[in-house]
């Protein structure tokens, strides 16, 4: 059981990742990429956010104290929401199909995706990521994993405002009404 506990969370990252490198390759051409200072006000973020959860070597002594008990609810909780956020993600990532990137850009014959997960959320992915960071921080249970959602939270917060300019510029009206329709982040309870 102590070997489940220490290797579940990160076999579920790694399980993740090595489908997002895949899948990565088949993508469109780029029409338009952000800058290099634009993605830097988002990627530094989420660099220091997901230090903080995988290592707690820098975090300092406030930082590692628990928030939560060390208890088993704790943990499959955690990793519920772990393995729900990631799965989320790859179904969002699978109808965003060509149209992804790891930056924000717009592909050569971009389209506007609204089925699967973006019936619910405009950025799925994000959402999906987040819920996943959570359950992360919830096994963890101390404060370096609640400053790491923090700090994920804000770089995609920025990254959605950069993302939201592009697809306007591309789709107008067509995109205000997505938004208008569609939240962000958090679905509509009974949507």
């Amino acid at each position: 059981m102590q070997t489940l506990h220490h290797d579940l969370i990160p076999a579920l990252w790694v399980i993740w990742l090595a489908y997002w490198l895949v899948a990565s390759v088949r993508t469109k051409p780029v029409q338009r990429r952000e800058s290099l200072g634009s993605r830097l006000s988002h990627i530094v973020l989420l660099v220091a956010g997901m230090a903080l959860l995988i290592s707690r070597r820098h975090a300092g002594l406030l930082l590692t104290e628990r928030f939560l008990p060390a208890a088993g609810w704790a943990f499959w909780l955690g990793a519920a929401l772990v393995a729900a956020g990631l799965a989320f993600a790859i179904w969002a990532r699978v109808h965003l199909a060509g149209n992804w990137s790891g930056t924000v850009t717009l592909k050569q014959n971009h389209s506007l995706t609204r089925d699967g997960p973006y019936r619910f959320v405009r950025h799925p992915i994000y959402t999906g990521i987040l819920t996943a960071v959570l359950g992360t921080a919830l096994v963890v249970g101390d404060w370096r994993g609640l400053l790491a959602l923090a700090l994920v939270t804000l770089a995609f917060v920025r990254k959605i405002a950069i993302e939201e300019r592009f697809l306007t510029d591309l789709f107008g009206e067509e995109y205000q009404r997505y938004r208008h329709e569609v939240p962000a982040l958090i679905p509509r309870l009974g949507a």
